[in-house]
């Protein structure tokens, strides 16, 4: 029973004794009745008034219970002129400020984390205590080529995507590079937070692609500037000497003369094709800005496959052509992209050494013209994958890994897309998307320019 039914009982069965008492005294004595029920009516009114004044405070302390159940702080209460009761109101009014400053506090660093997530260049993967995704920035989406509405709710390694599955294998307080499509490199950093007391992941994804790019172009840069400036020195200090001693070869004998021509030969030669070695490392780096003019690619890539076709090597490979349409123009420095073309078609050829497709596939959609190039070798390794565009790495027995560099570098310059993968077919694919709406850092063609440079 409550407590407002206990004191209505008790008021109830205190007047019922109080009545019997009349009874009995009424019987006895009329005089004492008209007492008792004077006393009784008075008793009856004072306990209702006391009740109700009891009762009425007391529900201004079920009201701030409902007010805080259901998370209402915005309402206060009046004093009501009793000491003890105001005491409470007094308290209870401070502590729903308390609460209301806090919750307001705590709503705009919540607006302002979240905006902050949703501009970040970073992305950021929060998981829930499952380790599933709870959430993910516009950037993680970006990167990891999903979006939150297919992601929330399931486990990273569900998603089909490698970086997902670098992110899901990282130990919380790891960091890790990783390689991506193409010459792109992200950081990925596990970290936890504390949540109702329990520890909770998340995943910070930092796109370091052209930080690093720019790092190891200028740590190659100068490590070959220093290369080719004392190669060339001595190359040519060298030479000047074997042309000079070559010279002397009428004052030897017949017998001799013939095989000191020929080891003097033989070095200059050498020296000659190491000069130029050096020199084809620094042009990787001396590239002009691409001059651009209209310039149709199907043409091009035929050219320089009749060129590689006549190649002994090249023989027993099949060349396979998927065109959507009689031609397609793109604005290109030619010299540039055919040069590029020409390093992706030879790796194709290299790649297959024996029998096999290189498969050329062009479609264009609006201003976007795509480039895919398959070949049947026996495709790239992870490791490789990761490290194609990195200078002076090759997978090749004698290459000097400066082919895809080169690549790397004319296709950026003109701001195309690009990237080398491993098909579910375990053959090699290299794409190139080349977008007419993109701003391009060349510069437009306004004379005319040379052909290109074949190395």
């Amino acid at each position: 029973m409550s407590l407002r039914g206990r004191a209505i009982a008790y008021l109830v069965i205190l007047h019922a004794l109080f009545a019997a008492v009349a009874v009995y005294l009424f019987l006895d004595n009329a005089y004492w009745l008209i007492a008792v029920e004077v006393v009784f009516t008075a008793s009856l009114v004072v306990g209702l008034r006391l009740s109700r004044e009891m009762y009425r405070h007391l529900a201004l302390t079920t009201e701030g219970l409902r007010l805080i159940r259901e998370h209402e702080f915005t309402s206060r209460f009046l004093p009501v002129g009793q000491p003890e009761i105001d005491e409470l109101i007094g308290i209870y009014n401070t502590m729903v400020d308390h609460l209301r400053t806090e919750r307001v506090r705590v709503a705009e660093q919540h607006q302002f984390l979240s905006r902050v997530l949703q501009v970040s260049p970073s992305g950021i993967v929060i998981l829930d205590f499952d380790g599933r995704v709870s959430s993910l920035n516009p950037a993680a989406e970006r990167l990891l080529d999903t979006t939150a509405s297919v992601a929330v709710g399931r486990p990273l390694d569900t998603l089909g995507s490698p970086l997902a599955d670098a992110l899901g294998s990282l130990a919380p307080g790891d960091a890790r590079l990783v390689g991506m499509l193409g010459a792109r490199r992200v950081k990925c950093h596990h970290g936890t937070f504390v949540d109702r007391g329990f520890q909770r992941s998340f995943l910070l994804i930092e796109e370091l692609t052209e930080e690093l790019r720019q790092f190891e172009r200028a740590a190659y840069e100068k490590l070959i500037r220093v290369m080719s400036h004392e190669v060339n020195n001595t190359v040519a200090a060298s030479n000047s000497l074997l042309h000079s001693s070559l010279s002397y070869a009428g004052d030897l004998e017949a017998g001799n003369r013939h095989d000191f021509e020929q080891a003097i030969t033989i070095v200059i030669e050498r020296t000659e094709q190491l000069g130029s070695f050096m020199r084809r490392f620094a042009d990787v780096f001396r590239l002009p800005p691409p001059m651009t003019r209209p310039c149709d690619l199907l043409p091009v890539l035929q050219g320089i496959s009749r060129l590689l076709a006549a190649n002994e090597n090249a023989r027993r490979i099949e060349w396979r052509w998927e065109i959507d349409q009689p031609s397609f123009p793109v604005d290109v420095d030619r010299g540039q992209i055919e040069q590029a073309l020409l390093n992706i078609l030879k790796n194709s050829v290299e790649a297959i050494d024996g029998e096999g497709t290189v498969t050329v596939r062009l479609t264009a959609s609006g201003s976007r013209t795509t480039l895919t190039i398959d070949d049947t070798g026996p495709g790239i390794t992870a490791e490789a994958q990761s490290n194609l565009f990195t200078p002076f790495f090759s997978t090749k027995p004698h290459g000097q890994g400066i082919g895809l560099t080169l690549v790397q570098e004319i296709l950026t310059a003109h701001g195309f897309d690009y990237g080398i993968e491993r098909t579910p077919h375990g053959t090699t694919r290299f794409t190139v998307v080349m977008d007419g709406d993109r701003p391009q850092t060349a510069a437009k063609l306004t004379a005319s320019t040379t052909g290109p440079a074949i190395w």
